[in-house]
């Protein structure tokens, strides 16, 4: 048998070599074939997931719902300590000091990252801004959002934190950190479709055995985290709850 296993398109390049090393051992410890598929887009990745060609998936919070709800994936496992948080920043010779200083007209780079648009929008309350106060840019990846910021083409920018810190040094010193969020509940999760049920137990019990070997901490660093930690059901029922609540 072969199964099928994607990410969420907002993760980062950078990691991408460490998940097909996740992959191999995915493969070794299922005993059986699991292909790597990635997706441009978040709309290709959830047309493949409702096609049934996805059956296990890094997922990101906002998409959790439509696949834990509506598809019958379920939880694994999530990086340990690292939440989901969202970074709104500016050019770095920006007069804006705080989000109270938006004004009507501001222009936002976003990219397509449906969790960090809905959080980032969230943030934004203070300035008190009606939709159509507000010029959204919409950009493929964070890099892109970052250049219309530095080229003073957008004023405020919506950013995964993890994804700004990974950025080059030259462009983080081109850009000033406006507000981060401090949700800390959030996360992406390792989610299983309907044909890996039975053998849920075994990933999480194989997943948290990692933590005690020094492969493992080498596979973990390459992910860019410290390890899994087990996803209770009811963990993320509440996730996804959340995640509709802030929608």
């Amino acid at each position: 048998m072969t199964y099928r296993f994607t990410l969420s398109p907002d993760l980062s390049t950078q990691h991408l070599s460490g998940w097909y090393v996740f992959n191999t051992w995915l493969q070794r410890t299922l005993n059986d074939k699991v292909h790597l598929d990635l997706y441009d887009d978040f709309e290709a990745c959830r047309a493949a997931a409702r096609a049934g060609h996805v059956d296990l998936i890094f997922a990101n919070p906002y998409d959790a719902s439509l696949l834990v709800r509506d598809l019958e994936f379920a939880p694994i496992a999530h990086p340990r300590g690292r939440p989901d948080e969202v970074i709104i920043a500016v050019p770095h010779d920006s007069p804006l000091t705080s989000i109270e200083d938006l004004r009507p007209g501001v222009r936002i780079a976003t990219s397509t990252d449906p969790e960090v648009n809905v959080i980032g929008a969230i943030m934004l309350e203070p300035a008190d801004l009606a939709r159509d106060d507000c010029r959204m840019l919409s950009c493929d990846t964070y890099v892109k959002v970052a250049k219309q910021l530095i080229r003073h083409d957008a004023d405020v920018g919506f950013f995964m934190a993890d994804s700004f810190r990974e950025m080059s040094a030259l462009t983080r010193k081109s850009l000033r950190v406006l507000l981060q969020s401090h949700i800390h509940v959030i996360h992406h999760m390792l989610l299983a479709g309907p044909r890996l049920a039975s053998r849920i137990a075994l990933l999480k019990d194989a997943l948290m055995a990692l933590d005690a070997s020094d492969k493992g901490d080498l596979m973990h660093k390459d992910l860019g985290f410290d390890g899994w930690q087990r996803t209770e059901v009811e963990e993320a029922e509440f996730m996804v709850d959340l995640m509709e609540t802030l929608i």
